[in-house]
C-alpha cells in the first residue's frame, strides 16, 4: 500500500543519515491543500539530531525528492514534511489491490479467545445484551482477519442465586396455571416468558408438582428454566449470524472440583482467611483493592471465586490471551480478578477486559425503559423482527464502546442515506448496477490497468482503500469497531461523490472506462468484505 510504501523509504532515508533506531513516526492524510501524504518524522528526531524540526525536514525534503514516485516534497509549520505523489504509485497500488482481493487479511497462528454474551441464563436476550454479543462478535471477525486463532465462548451463570430465584419463580408460575397461588420471591422474575415456560410444563408433567418443593423439584425447575432458556438465546444467535465455538458452564466448576482446587490453592499459598463466618481472599495483597469473599458464612459460593476458577480454567487450555468483555457494571470486578491471577502466576498480559458502556432504545422519539425482573423490556429478537439483522449488527458496531448508545429504531428502519447502513450498501449496490450497465453494453475487466490520468476523487478512492488493513490493526489494539464503520461510511461517501461527478462506463473512452471500472471494483470488493466482517449483507440492487 502507497502508505507503507512511504513509510519504508523514510525509515531508510533517515537511517542513511545514521539514525541507528528510527523513531515512531506517523504517516497520515493531510487536508487536500497539503498534499497526499504528510509526515511527522522530523519532530522526532530533533534530540539525536541536534536540529531544530524544521531545518531537519528542509534537509530530508531534498532526498524524499529524489523518491520516484514523489513529484514534490513541502515544508509546512514548524517541521512537517508534506507529500505530493505521482499516477504510477497510485496505480500501482490499485494494481496490487484488484490482484490481491484478501490484501486485508494476515496469516498467524496466535491461538486467543473472546469470553461476551456471558449473561445469566435467565430470560431471553434484551437489546441490552444486544450490544454485548454484535460488539464481541466484530471484534473476533477484525481479529481472526488479522491473523488471529479465535476461539468464541460463552459462560453460562448456572449456578448460585439468580438460578434459584428462577427456579422458584417458574414454579410459582406453573402452580398459578393450577389456581395455586404462591408469593413470588422478592428479587425473582416476572416476565411474560416464564408463564409460556410453565404452560409447557403443564401439558408435559399436568400437575405432578403442584403444592410439592423440595430439593429434588428445585433442582428439576432450575435445571428445566435453564435448559429452555439457553435453546432460546441459541435461536436468536442464529437470527443474528452468529454462534459460539463453546458454551462452558459454571455449574461444570463446582462439579469437577475446579472451585476446590483454587480454594486448595490459596489455602497453601496462606491467601484465605476466615472473618465473619464467611472464607476470604487477601485481594489487597496484590493490587489497591478491599478483601473479597470467596465463600459465604452459609458455605455457599461466591461469584468471585467460580470466575476465578473458570479463568484458571482458560490459561490451562492453552490460550496465548483471554479477553473478557464486559458491561460498566463489571468494572469493579476487574481489579480483583487481576489480583486471582497474579496468586495463580499468570502473566499479566494473559487477560485483557474490554468495557463497554450501556445502550438504551428510542422509539417514536422516546426512550424506552428496560428491566429483566420486572419483565420491562424489550427482546433482542423484537428489535431483529422490527428493523432486520443487518440494522441491528450495523448499529451495535457503529458506537464507540466507551460511550453510551441510543438505538434510534426509527432510523435505522429508514430506507434512505439518513440511515447509515443503508448508505453504505447502496455505495455497494450502485457500483453491482455499473458492472450491470457495463456488460450490456459489452464491457469486461481485463487484469491490466489503464495508464490515464487520475483526478482527485480517484486518488482519494484509492488511499482509502489502502487504509483498510490500518484501520482493522486499529482495532485490535484499541477495540473500537466503530472505526470500521466510520471507515466504511467514508469510504462510501468518496465513492458517491466521484459517481455523481465523473462518468463510469463511456463507450468513447474505453480506456478510462476500463480504469474507473476496476477502481469500482476494487471499492465494492473492500465495502463487501468490511460488511461482512460487521456481519451485514452486501446487496446487488436495492
Amino acid at each position: 500500500m502507497i502508505k507503507e510504501l512511504l513509510k519504508n523509504d523514510i525509515k531508510r532515508v533517515v537511517s542513511d543519515l545514521g539514525i541507528d533506531e528510527v523513531p515512531d513516526f506517523k504517516v497520515e492524510i493531510p487536508p487536500e491543500e497539503f498534499g497526499d501524504y504528510s509526515t511527522n518524522v522530523a519532530f522526532l528526531l530533533t534530540k539525536k539530531l541536534r536540529k531544530s524540526p524544521k531545518m531537519i525536514a528542509e534537509e530530508l525534503s531534498g532526498r524524499f525528492s529524489e523518491l520516484e514516485y514523489v513529484l514534490k516534497v513541502t515544508v509546512a509549520g514548524p517541521g512537517f514534511i508534506n507529500f505530493v505523489l505521482n499516477d504510477s504509485i497510485y496505480r500501482k497500488s490499485l494494481f496490487h489491490i484488484v490482484d490481491n482481493p484478501r490484501f486485508w487479511e494476515k496469516e498467524g497462528d496466535t491461538l486467543i479467545q473472546f469470553e461476551f454474551g456471558s449473561a445469566n441464563p435467565t430470560g431471553p436476550y434484551t437489546i441490552g445484551h444486544g450490544r454485548q454479543l454484535i460488539f464481541g462478535d466484530v471484534l473476533c471477525n477484525v481479529f481472526q482477519a488479522r491473523g488471529y486463532r479465535v476461539h468464541r465462548e460463552m459462560y453460562i451463570n448456572d449456578a448460585g442465586r439468580q438460578i434459584k430465584l428462577l427456579g422458584r419463580s417458574l414454579w410459582v408460575r406453573y402452580n398459578e396455571l393450577f389456581g395455586k397461588e404462591y408469593e413470588l420471591p422478592e428479587d425473582g422474575y416476572r416476565g411474560e416468558y416464564l408463564i409460556d415456560l410453565a404452560e409447557e410444563l403443564k401439558i408435559s408433567y399436568g400437575d405432578r408438582f403442584v403444592d410439592r418443593w423440595d430439593s429434588e423439584i428445585e433442582e428439576f425447575f432450575k435445571s428445566y428454566a435453564v435448559g429452555k432458556i439457553m435453546e432460546g438465546m441459541k435461536e436468536s444467535l442464529e437470527r443474528l449470524g452468529m454462534s459460539f465455538d463453546n458454551y462452558f458452564s459454571e455449574k461444570s466448576l463446582v462439579d469437577d472440583g475446579s472451585v476446590e482446587e483454587i480454594l486448595r490453592k490459596f489455602d497453601e499459598m496462606g491467601l484465605t482467611y476466615r472473618k465473619d463466618g464467611a472464607l476470604w481472599f487477601a485481594v489487597s495483597k496484590f493490587v489497591d483493592d478491599d478483601d473479597k469473599v470467596l465463600v459465604r458464612s452459609d458455605g455457599t459460593y461466591t461469584y468471585f471465586l467460580t470466575d476465578i476458577a473458570y479463568h484458571y480454567n482458560k490459561y490451562k487450555r492453552g490460550y496465548r490471551r483471554a479477553y473478557d468483555i464486559w458491561g460498566a457494571d463489571h468494572m469493579g470486578h476487574i481489579p480483583r480478578m487481576r489480583a486471582a491471577m497474579k496468586a495463580l502466576g499468570i502473566a499479566d498480559d494473559f487477560l485483557y477486559f474490554i468495557i463497554h458502556q450501556y445502550v438504551n432504545i428510542k422509539r417514536g422519539g422516546e426512550v424506552i425503559k428496560m428491566s429483566t425482573r420486572k419483565g420491562q423490556f424489550s427482546t433482542l429478537d423484537e428489535l431483529v423482527e422490527s428493523v432486520g439483522k443487518d440494522a441491528t449488527r450495523y448499529f451495535f458496531a457503529m458506537f464507540d464502546p466507551d460511550t453510551h448508545m441510543l438505538f434510534d429504531i426509527d432510523l435505522a428502519k429508514k430506507k434512505n442515506n439518513e440511515n447509515p447502513v443503508f448508505y453504505v450498501q447502496y455505495a455497494h449496490a450502485r457500483i453491482a448496477s455499473i458492472f450491470r450497465t457495463a456488460s450490456q453494453r459489452g464491457m469486461k475487466l481485463d487484469t491490466r490497468i489503464p495508464e490515464v490520468l487520475m483526478n482527485e476523487e480517484e486518488k482519494r478512492l484509492i488511499k482509502q482503500l489502502g487504509n483498510f488493513p490500518e484501520i482493522l490493526d486499529q482495532i485490535t489494539e484499541d477495540y473500537k469497531t466503530n472505526r470500521l464503520t466510520n471507515y466504511l461510511e467514508s469510504l462510501a461517501g468518496a465513492f458517491h461523490a466521484f459517481y455523481n461527478k465523473h462518468v463510469v462506463v463511456d463507450a468513447d473512452s474505453p480506456e478510462l472506462s476500463m480504469f474507473r471500472l476496476t477502481l469500482c471494483k476494487a471499492v465494492k470488493n473492500v465495502l463487501s468484505d468490511g460488511l461482512s466482517l460487521i456481519g451485514v449483507s452486501a446487496p446487488e440492487s436495492m
